[in-house]
């Protein structure tokens, strides 16, 4: 049976690709982002932490929203039923998160098929800007190989300029598993 219920392990391996904001910024390509990489295109409108900064209990309660409800629902959509290991789920997550492609990706159609090499090859076709690289490396790692890379603790970044960038000099490491158990507690974990 296919993994429905978001862990606490898929959501730390998420988070620590994605990193924490909790201030609106402009990302690497000029969308306003806030949270663990939140943008408008969700559905949860990010305008709103413009110069406004939220708490870390309402990032992770945005962010677990948001994979239960619309992400992972996709995912299994993508994977029409096939069973997928904790790991599998986790990396899928965590690729459409970033991509919003999980249902035209190449690799995916290629698993499907039975052609898990291809597939692995196909994993880092989705690896523009050249900055994702090593997230789309440990995502294909995750989803073939089982090696989890999350461990609780994400970078901060305590401060976004005047122009929404984010001053990297600002970042310091925190640990969230507290707020993740407590975000997936109120749903409990279910899909």
């Amino acid at each position: 049976m296919t993994a429905t219920l978001l862990s606490e392990k898929t959501l730390l391996e998420i988070a620590e690709h994605e990193g924490l904001v909790l201030e609106s910024y402009l990302d690497s390509v000029g969308v306003w982002t806030w949270g663990f990489g939140v943008t408008d295109k969700s559905g949860h409108k990010v305008g709103r932490y413009r110069k406004n900064r939220s708490t870390i209990e309402r990032a992770v309660e945005v962010f677990e929203w948001l994979l239960r409800d619309k992400y992972l629902p996709e995912v299994l959509r993508a994977f029409k039923g096939r069973t997928l290991t904790e790991a599998q789920l986790a990396a899928a997550l965590s690729f459409h998160w970033n991509t919003g492609a999980i249902g035209r990706a190449d690799w995916v159609k290629s698993f499907l098929k039975g052609q898990r090499e291809q597939a692995w090859i196909e994993f880092l076709y989705w690896s523009k800007p050249r900055e994702i690289i090593t997230r789309r490396k440990a995502e294909r790692d995750l989803f073939f190989d089982g090696r989890w890379s999350g461990d609780g603790v994400v970078l901060m970044y305590e401060e976004v300029r005047p122009n929404g960038t984010i001053r990297w000099s600002s970042a310091r490491q925190i640990d969230i598993r507290d707020e993740v158990r407590a975000a997936l507690a109120r749903n409990g974990g279910r899909a």
